[in-house]
């Protein structure tokens, strides 16, 4: 397997080198940033394979750097921050993060989400022969990456997306929280299921069920989630 390039991107040095020695250990090609701007050059002349990413830069945040990131292509992106607010874990996703880990953190767990990160963008590459999803009046196509709602499509992050099929897989079939975590993010020792909800509410939102009783996802009270039956 060709070596794979993360992008460091924390204005506190000390946490920077001691991630990019952590990871270089690991076997991933490190580049470093201080600030926004910086990481946004870096990303457009190496294209790295994912970012670790501050929340708290000066100037530029990360929720700025990561919406810039997301413009030009997608990169998976892990978010870093001091701040243990769920409103802020909930403003990263929707501008495209993949996960959150809240300082301080251990380099072990840091390392594992980004292969856990890197192993979903495997699989989402290797999803090209999966055939289409469709149940009245709705569209999943692993291969496109492209969802449809009535005929219009609709524009989902990649998570969002996973977590969509993921449900759509198995119709009928009831998913805990935790198992998507595991299905989606791949392990399950996550920051709770209410995480989880936020994603399905955004979901729903985009696929034209807020407010309305749910066509597509629907909610099993005390358990999860599930998609529609036939």
């Amino acid at each position: 397997m060709a070596e794979q390039t993360v992008l460091v991107v924390d204005d506190e040095a000390a946490i920077a080198e001691a991630v990019r020695a952590r990871l270089s250990s690991e076997g991933f090609r490190v580049l470093v940033a201080a600030d926004g701007p910086q990481a946004l050059d870096l990303a457009d002349a190496e294209r790295p394979d994912l970012v670790v990413l501050d929340l708290m830069l000066p100037g530029m945040d990360g929720l700025e750097v990561c919406r810039a990131l997301q413009r030009d292509r997608w990169v998976p992106v892990l978010m870093l921050t001091a701040r243990t607010e769920e409103a802020d874990k909930v403003a990263g996703f929707a501008v495209g993060a993949d996960d959150y880990l809240t300082k301080p953190f251990s380099l072990r767990e840091l390392a594992e989400r980004v292969k856990a990160i890197l192993r979903r963008v495997d699989r989402i590459a290797s999803s090209s022969t999966q055939e289409p999803i469709a149940h009245e009046g709705i569209s999943i196509d692993p291969s496109r990456r492209r969802v449809s709602v009535d005929g219009a499509e609709v524009q989902l992050t990649p998570l969002e997306f996973e977590i969509l099929l993921a449900l759509a897989r198995e119709p009928g079939v009831v998913l805990t929280r935790e198992q998507l975590m595991d299905r989606v993010w791949g392990y399950r020792d996550y920051a709770g299921g209410r995480v989880v909800d936020s994603h399905v509410a955004r979901i729903r939102r985009k696929l034209g069920e807020d407010g309305v009783e749910p066509r597509f996802v629907r909610t099993v009270h005390g358990v999860g989630y599930a998609f529609a039956d036939e």
